[in-house]
């Protein structure tokens, strides 16, 4: 109850401290509209900052109703499409053996039960993680692995694991890796043209697939996250940013968005290192879009959430998901009922 209260104190800061607020009895009037509208409270006209004067289609943002009429229909999502993209592990098995781009899968743990070419080893503490993760490096050659938890999303369970700083790593998250299941795996190094902006985290593109009622596969949207101030996570659920990138062009496009909890702020470049976003060429973007399209010809689901990274070498598909939220994608499109596709998703739906 504590952390609500705490919450909703941050987000009414936001919005009383934004100096792009529209005037009181606008807010007002919009809020009602939105409300009467939509059916639903008016917490999305807020929370999505469509009070914000340069937001003139506020009727063209998508309620949580609406949201959720997509994430839960079963005419647009099937459940055996879905288990591949929601167990991380399936889906690293499965992409890699259609020979689909995806960083490598090293080792994987069930709890306490450790997988490493097909060897069960039981890991009952800090010090034989330590031993586990020291060897796994010493067998491999890397330096540095990715772990993540099977089923979490939004960055939960997400943690960069190095040889340099091994035990004080396993110290930290050692506990939460014995209590869950989580996949280890490489870590992407990232296209030099990504790095320019921000180097510490993997940033990666957010695509949104569609496939329609004749089996032909659309690109929705995309858009860009990044990770600041030291952070390995991208992620804008943990504090990062996301910036919308024009489809057409494969640059980014206008100011930052973030969520409110986090400040709402908006930016013009990365604060870490001065990059300007605009017209920002993304490296590989072409063939980020090909890849995405030959993704959905694997797994079908007619409306996903890519998220892609951009390697040296070219892209590559970090996750998907069936029940990706569509707040932000939302937020970064500038309203998605706006979109050509959307009339017919809703009727899909």
């Amino acid at each position: 109850m504590k952390t609500k209260l705490l919450l909703l104190k941050k987000r009414f800061t936001v919005f009383f401290n934004d100096k792009d607020r529209k005037g009181f009895f606008q807010i007002f009037k919009e809020a009602i509209i939105f409300w009467v509208i939509k059916q639903e409270l008016p917490y999305f006209y807020f929370g999505k900052f469509l009070y914000r004067k340069d937001v003139k289609n506020y009727k063209d943002y998508l309620s949580s109703k609406e949201i959720d009429k997509i994430t839960l229909s079963k005419n647009l999502h099937n459940f055996q499409y879905a288990s591949l993209l929601r167990n991380k592990l399936a889906f690293s098995y499965y992409m890699e053996n259609n020979n689909l781009p995806v960083p490598s899968l090293l080792s994987h743990n069930l709890k306490n039960r450790f997988l490493y070419q097909s060897n069960v080893q039981q890991v009952d503490n800090k010090e034989d993680l330590y031993v586990f993760f020291k060897n796994l490096f010493e067998a491999t050659g890397r330096t540095k692995v990715f772990v993540k938890s099977i089923i979490e999303m939004g960055g939960t369970g997400a943690y960069l694991i190095t040889q340099q700083n091994l035990e004080k790593e396993i110290q930290t998250y050692g506990s939460y890796i014995l209590n869950n299941d989580c996949i280890h795996q490489e870590v992407i190094e990232q296209h030099q043209g990504v790095n320019k902006i921000y180097k510490h985290s993997v940033n990666t593109i957010r695509f949104d697939t569609y496939l329609d009622k004749e089996n032909t596969i659309h690109i929705l949207s995309a858009f860009m996250r990044f990770g600041r101030g030291g952070s390995v996570i991208d992620n804008g659920s943990l504090g990062g940013f996301y910036v919308s990138v024009d489809i057409n062009k494969g640059t980014l496009r206008g100011k930052s968005h973030q969520l409110m909890k986090y400040g709402g702020e908006q930016l013009d470049a990365h604060p870490d290192t001065g990059i300007i976003f605009e017209g920002y060429e993304i490296p590989y973007f072409k063939e980020s879009c090909e890849l995405i399209k030959q993704a959905v010809c694997f797994i079908p689901d007619r409306i996903i959430g890519w998220d892609i990274a951009i390697s040296n070498n070219g892209p590559v598909i970090i996750e998907g998901n069936d029940n990706n939220s569509f707040v932000t994608p939302d937020i970064a499109y500038g309203g998605y009922l706006k979109h050509p596709m959307f009339k017919e998703i809703m009727e899909e739906a």
